[in-house]
């Protein structure tokens, strides 16, 4: 697939295993209700004004020649196809982003006030989720090369500037309802109480976290855990952060400044909800390596099984490859088998997810499909694969850009289908959001470099880079959830 340009200029920050962590230094006033954390610890682009093609036309009318006629109208113009795909880039960032922190949003509030209560709210979320969906499909679309044509290229472009845009009113729609809800203005105490509970369940799965990496990492090879190895770090830093804003929300409350009380507890909250995606990425792992190692001797005897049939009674598909072709696949099938084998009969520690992705990919081109624990074990791969994706946008979305939110926008479509055939494919497009989400930090550099002194919030590379505060203004701006762009209160 083509690669396309990313929404934003700089689309990446810092990796994970080099997230920012810094540990909390004293505040500067005192509160029985401070939180002490046992640990150590996007860009928005709005719509293009169109061309002022009638001014230009009343320009040239009024102009004359010597002979007193008015020159033509020059031919309308339009913005270069290269001006498009950066708009429609920088509204999937945009949209994706304030549909991520709405979620988040919501979250806390359906705590507080009860799925009754939020039911409008949710189902607004739903159809603006629809509308991104409808978008991101439209993308990896035209990053296909459908449609093919100039001009239809920029059509669908614009097509994708408009979902966004209607995905952000819905959720316009009901930004003053969700506000009143939540009533932030006018005191958090209730949704701080949730907040600051929610802050020290995580403190302590964090912890056992640790315990339960550290197994991953004994009893698996390296690549088996790679996605999440530094999961407990960052979980720790952005709880750090959350520690301080927490802090400062509930001096805020006492000191009588609710809009600044606010302001802290959201920040807090979506550093809160950025630490539970780490910390259940590890708990996920764990449960998904060890479905994959119980699999993998089944696929392994499935695998074998399709070898033999298609041997036996040659390519499955009667539109498939020669007889010379078939007889190469099957040789390459086969070395992938004996790897595998002796992977499971060696000493060393080993992939289970990776084994099983070898398995399917090496008998994919000969398989009948009769095998029923093949497309089971490329479920394993495509969920796993699309989770460590989807973890690693959500949490570093400051940073990633438009193409890897688009590839894994398409695998989660693909594996949602239901359908044995996508799940191949959908696997192979989340490893690629995942590698393309790690370039795009990486090129980032360090997300804030700025906060430095005894004014910055500890912490605050990391929510900078998870897109839980605006880089522009870390300190004071807020996520962009229902209440519109980062920055904006209630």
């Amino acid at each position: 697939m083509p690669a396309t340009s990313n929404a934003k200029s700089a689309s990446a920050s810092t990796a994970p295993s080099t997230a920012t962590s810094a540990s909390v230094s004293g505040d500067d006033e005192s509160s029985t209700a401070d939180l002490v954390l046992p640990l150590v610890a996007v860009g928005a682009a709005g719509a293009v004004a169109g061309y002022g093609y009638l001014r230009r036309v009343r320009r040239v009318r009024d102009r004359t020649t010597p002979g007193g006629v008015g020159s033509p109208p020059p031919p309308r113009s339009s913005p270069p196809l290269a001006a498009r795909d950066e708009e429609a880039c920088a509204a999937l960032v945009e949209a994706d982003n304030r549909i991520r922190a709405a979620r988040a949003e919501l979250g806390f509030a359906e705590t507080l006030f009860g799925t009754e209560a939020v039911a409008a709210f949710q189902q607004a979320l739903h159809e603006a989720e629809s509308e991104l969906a409808a978008a991101f499909r439209m993308r990896q679309r035209y990053d296909d090369g459908v449609p093919a044509e100039e001009a239809a290229r920029g059509h669908a472009l614009a097509g994708i500037v408009g979902r966004c845009a209607e995905a952000g009113r819905r959720l316009d729609a009901v930004a003053d309802a969700f506000g009143q809800l939540r009533g932030l203005e006018r005191g958090v105490g209730a949704a701080l109480g949730v907040a600051e509970g929610r802050f020290r369940e995580l403190a302590g799965r964090a912890g056992a976290s640790e315990a339960v990496l550290a197994g991953l990492h004994a009893r698996y090879a390296p690549t088996a855990t790679a996605a999440v190895t530094g999961n407990v770090e960052q979980a720790k830093d952005r709880l750090v952060f959350a520690t301080v804003r927490l802090n400062q929300a509930r001096q805020a409350a006492d000191s009588g400044q609710p809009e600044h009380a606010a302001r802290h507890l959201r920040a807090a909250e979506g550093a809160v909800d950025q630490a539970a995606v780490f910390v259940e990425g590890v708990e996920r792992m764990a449960v998904g390596l060890q479905a994959a190692e119980q699999t993998v001797p089944a696929a392994l005897t499935g695998a074998e099984t399709e070898l033999a049939t298609a041997r036996q009674q040659g390519s499955p598909d009667p539109s498939g490859p020669p007889p010379g072709e078939l007889h190469s696949r099957l040789a390459h099938a086969d070395a992938v088998l004996d790897s595998v084998r002796q992977e499971l009969t060696g000493r060393q520690p080993y992939d289970p997810v990776g084994l099983l992705r070898r398995i399917v990919r090496a008998t994919a081109p000969v398989a009948s499909g009769r095998a029923g624990v093949l497309p089971a074990a490329a479920l394993i791969t495509a969920r796993t694969a699309t989770a460590a994706a989807a973890d690693f946008v959500a949490t570093h979305r400051g940073a990633v850009g438009a193409t890897a939110r688009t590839r894994l926008a398409e695998a989660r479509r693909l594996l949602a289908t239901g359908d044995q055939a996508d799940r191949p494919p959908a696997d192979t497009l989340a490893l690629e959001a995942r590698e393309l989400a790690e370039l795009d930090v990486r090129a980032h550099g360090n997300p804030y470099t700025e906060a430095s002194g005894p004014a910055a919030t500890a912490g605050t590379g990391g929510a900078v880079l998870g897109g839980i505060v605006p880089a522009e203004d870390p300190e004071d701006g807020t996520p962009a959830g229902f209440t519109g762009r980062a920055g904006h209160e209630m």
